[in-house]
């Protein structure tokens, strides 16, 4: 059985195993009830689960890769005859509103597993090279070959915001690739991560090469992290907690990929679309509820324009029905926990001592139940205050004014942060010059839309390496060289 009466169990070498641990509560950030019980797995367990990758790792890295993409393709087809109830999971379990749970949790964690279904190149020629007679030998021409090899054991580390396209976006180009995997979902959702570990059962994952341990306490992702079976750890997840995950990684030479915080900057200049950047910045306010990394938080506003953007985006945020995600007509659903739900209207208020305007939100919405945070805008706002330089999580958005594009650039790049940044301007010859300016590992030119296929990763402390689409089975792999006398 995967779920026992009193809770769900840990999957392990193939196996549905009870949590050395125990169980505990997951909540519904809607309706603060129970949505089920989530285990909690012992040192021990981490570790046999990391074991059981390893053993699983020879026998899978050798497989072709037709017949592990064809597991990924059927896992695809379990998640889609199960979609309504997965979706549903994931919804009590984050809070997401009902479109965002169906389209981009469940959605784009399936689409993802028919992504990387797809069989890719794993070599490629290089040019021939003339060597001349030496102390390496005769004369003579040497060819060459390099080759994606897997890693070896992938601990994939997950966020909450997203239980479903995170974790995908982890295990299918690993798995693709031939790497094993042990994933520790989020301690806030873990459950749909089992459903994923189900799919891939269904599917016909051997034995071994997908495990999931889940838990509350900081041991269980300590003793993933530690484990000397692993050889890569990809940590979605805050900076600091990413820092310490690095440290350990160095002592041990294991790979790291690592998508850390964000502090997106939006720089919109006089000539913008108005309505365009109201709508693409408006999405921090509603989308997961600000709860995402790549949101557009710190909104620069060339002077010209200024005045009416924060106009404008005060009148969007009003108008967003916060309340229960399951209405059809909810915008904006509840954060993901109570101490979240404070962290987030800490800031608020230190925005306020700080010197800056709260122009919309700022107050809790009346509900009895639920984590909920009114959609706040920040006017008035300096680069320096610490709403501005730090990730809130939320839906909370700062607006900071600029005169000339060398400002702007400036300004934008003054932040510990690198994730993706956006420009808005009429002028797309200039847009596109300061997204070449900007220190940031994407950017977006008059769209927060994404391109699937594009390299994601930051700069400076948002992370470490790049993924999606082939960009990830780069970064589930080792090139080797191979090279021999033509």
């Amino acid at each position: 059985m995967r779920e026992a009466a009193d809770g769900q169990r840990l999957f392990v070498g193939g196996e549905w195993t009870e949590p050395d641990g125990g169980h505990y509560a997951v909540v519904d950030p809607a309706t603060e009830e129970t949505v089920g019980w989530a285990p909690e797995a012992s040192r021990d367990q981490v570790r046999a689960a990391c074991a059981a990758a390893r053993e699983a790792f020879g026998p899978w890295s050798r497989t072709a890769p037709e017949e592990r993409a064809a597991v990924l393709g059927r896992a695809a087809g379990v998640i889609a005859a199960h979609f309504a109830p997965y979706a549903e999971l994931a919804q009590a379990e984050t809070g997401a509103t009902t479109g965002t749970a169906r389209a981009m949790q469940v959605g784009v964690g399936m689409a993802r597993f028919r992504r990387y279904a797809r069989v890719e190149p794993a070599e490629w020629a290089i040019p021939p090279q003339i060597n001349e007679a030496g102390p390496m030998g005769r004369a003579g021409v040497m060819g060459a070959l390099a080759v994606r090899q897997p890693v070896g054991v992938v601990a994939c580390i997950t966020s909450y915001n997203n239980p479903w396209a995170n974790p995908a976006g982890k295990i299918a180009p690993a798995l693709a690739m031939g790497n094993t995997v042990v994933v520790k979902p989020a301690p806030q959702d873990p459950l749909s991560v089992y459903r994923m570990a189900e799919a891939l059962e269904a599917a016909g994952v051997p034995r071994g090469v997908v495990n999931v341990v889940s838990g509350r306490s900081v041991e269980v992702g300590e003793a993933v992290v530690e484990s000397a079976d692993v050889d890569m750890v990809s940590f979605t997840g805050s900076t600091a907690v990413g820092r310490r995950i690095g440290e350990v990684c160095g002592r041990s030479m294991k790979r790291q990929l690592m998508e850390l915080g964000g502090k997106g900057a939006a720089l919109v200049f006089d000539d913008a679309d108005l309505g365009s950047a109201v709508a693409g910045i408006g999405t921090t306010f509603s989308f997961y509820s600000g709860q995402i990394c790549t949101a557009p938080t710190r909104v620069l506003a060339q002077r010209g324009v200024y005045d009416r953007l924060v106009e404008r985006l005060a009148d969007y945020a009003r108008r967003l029905k916060v309340g229960d995600p399951r209405e059809p007509d909810t915008v904006v659903g509840p954060v993901i926990s109570a101490a979240h739900r404070d962290r987030v209207e800490s800031y608020v208020e230190l925005g306020r001592k700080e010197g800056a305007v709260v122009v919309a939100g700022g107050e809790r919405p009346p509900y009895e139940r639920g984590f909920h945070v009114a959609p706040t805008l920040l006017a008035d706002c300096t680069n320096d205050m610490r709403v501005a330089r730090e990730e809130i999580f939320g839906p909370v958005v700062v607006v900071i004014p600029f005169d000339d594009e060398d400002e702007g650039v400036a300004l934008a790049d003054d932040s510990d942060y690198g994730l993706i940044d956006y420009v808005w301007s009429g002028d797309v010859a200039r847009a596109f010059r300061v997204a070449r300016r900007l220190r940031a590992g994407g950017v977006g030119v008059n769209t927060v839309g994404r391109n699937m296929e594009a390299p994601f990763g930051g700069f400076k402390d948002s992370g470490v390496g790049r993924d999606c689409g082939s960009y990830a089975l780069h970064a589930y792999g080792e090139v080797q060289s191979i090279v021999w006398p033509g």
